[in-house]
């Protein structure tokens, strides 16, 4: 196992042959899909595992929420613990705590057994998801911190996207207990590949306070420092609009277009691709235009995408009037991801657990509140458009905000109307 450290000039590109630094990347994308693949399989067997468990599809949908809300609260506490004991334990511990979770799901016999297996997975599945962040920054800083987070974000995305079309053929060839299956041998694998390519990257630090009074501060702290909650926020928003997406397109494309469920899992895989090539283009176009400036590109295509969609429900309702504006806010969404999380971890080196467990926490309780939102209206399209429209704009006033005051507070004076971001 190796230690490194971004804050001491050990950057992974430089100091580690290329074939060893993609297997570190790929592992670190594994890693942080684990939790997303374990949230989306499900979708397409709600009502298969419904009928098996007595119960209706409203009930079985409460597993994904209990799964989101216990994935939340955890990140908070895994990212102080990694930040005092380093990164290998927590992470190989909550693997195991996944794997085991999401055996007892693959034999859950009623709906509270369900409940507890998918709380024990979300357990385990918080360490992944929040370290695989704060192991980037151990590795990296500068704009190879934005490419290696390009790759994780594109795999958290990718998951949701490939794992529905995953779901659907398991449950149709094996029956809905096969997709448990599946997901803890996933754990099983990524859990062999951190320990065969990674290992700790964060030297344990007794310094480091655990105190429930010292960790809230710590929290605090960030939550009130601009550099933090204006990026971190505005990625806390897009994923509620994200998750909107997700979760209101079954309706509208099964129950108002008649897709199937396999090309609705097809719809979802297609999804990836836009995310992937907008998030490997991010990098590229921060080195050519400035770090801020191609967030707010990414912001506002995104918006942009959300606002159009809002628009199409008020035309005739067909594929084209709903792909058309989720592929433009998809676009923006995978610019954003990588850039506006770099841009958060960036100044916290010395704390990438605690500020990756925010970071996790924001995007979590965004997810939570887009579902929520769009769930509360009963027409799918105008529900997704009001959402994605609401968040996608409140994100990128919120960043143009904290930009703002950053601005004025590195400057000494307000900028006059016009003046343009600093690249970054």
């Amino acid at each position: 196992m190796t230690i490194q450290n971004a804050e001491t000039g050990n950057d992974l590109a430089s100091s580690r042959a290329p074939a060893s630094v993609t297997a570190d990347i790929v592992a670190l994308a594994a890693l942080a899909a684990v939790g997303s693949f374990a949230t989306s399989i499900l979708l397409p067997s709600l009502p298969a595992i419904a009928k098996t468990l007595n119960v209706s599809t409203a009930a079985v949908a409460s597993a994904i929420s209990v799964y989101l809300g216990v994935f939340a609260i955890g990140q908070l506490i895994v990212g102080p613990l990694s930040d005092r004991y380093g990164r290998w334990k927590p992470v190989m511990v909550g693997l195991g705590i996944f794997v085991i979770g999401s055996i007892w799901c693959q034999f859950a016999t009623d709906l509270p057994m369900l409940l507890i297996g998918r709380t024990i997975q979300a357990l385990g599945a918080c360490a992944a998801s929040v370290l695989s962040r704060a192991v980037a920054r151990d590795l990296l800083s500068g704009e190879a911190l934005t490419r290696a987070l390009a790759f994780i974000m594109v795999a958290m995305s990718a998951a949701p996207g490939f794992s529905p079309l995953i779901g659907g053929l398991l449950d149709t060839t094996f029956g809905w207990r096969s997709e448990f299956f599946v997901v803890a041998v996933f754990g099983a694998i990524v859990a062999l590949a951190y320990l065969r390519y990674v290992g700790e990257t964060h030297r344990p630090d007794s310094g480091v306070s655990i105190r429930l009074g010292a960790v809230l501060r710590g929290y605090g702290g960030l939550l009130t420092d601009l550099r933090f909650i204006a990026p971190a926020g505005a990625i806390g928003l897009f994923m509620g609009a994200l998750f909107a997406m997700f979760t209101g397109t079954p309706r509208v494309l099964i129950d108002g277009l008649g897709f199937s469920p396999i090309q609705l899992g097809l719809f979802f895989a297609g999804t990836v691709f836009v995310v992937f090539g907008s998030g490997m283009a991010a990098p590229r176009l921060a080195i050519r235009i400035g770090h801020a400036r191609a967030t707010v590109v990414g912001l506002m295509i995104a918006t942009a995408g959300g606002t159009a969609l809002l628009l199409a429900h008020w035309v005739t309702p067909t594929i084209w009037s709903y792909l058309i504006p989720v592929v433009i806010f998809l676009a923006g969404f995978g610019m954003v991801s990588p850039l506006a999380t770099a841009t958060a971890l960036q100044p916290f080196g010395d704390r990438a657990g605690l500020a990756s467990a925010l970071v996790g926490f924001l995007q979590m309780a965004g997810a939570a509140v887009g579902v929520s939102l769009t769930a509360s209206v009963s027409s799918a399209t105008l529900a997704i458009g009001l959402v994605q429209a609401a968040l996608t704009a409140l994100g990128l006033l919120l960043y143009l905000v904290g930009q703002r005051k950053a601005d004025e507070k590195r400057t000494g004076h307000r900028p006059v109307p016009g003046e343009q971001i600093h690249k970054r």
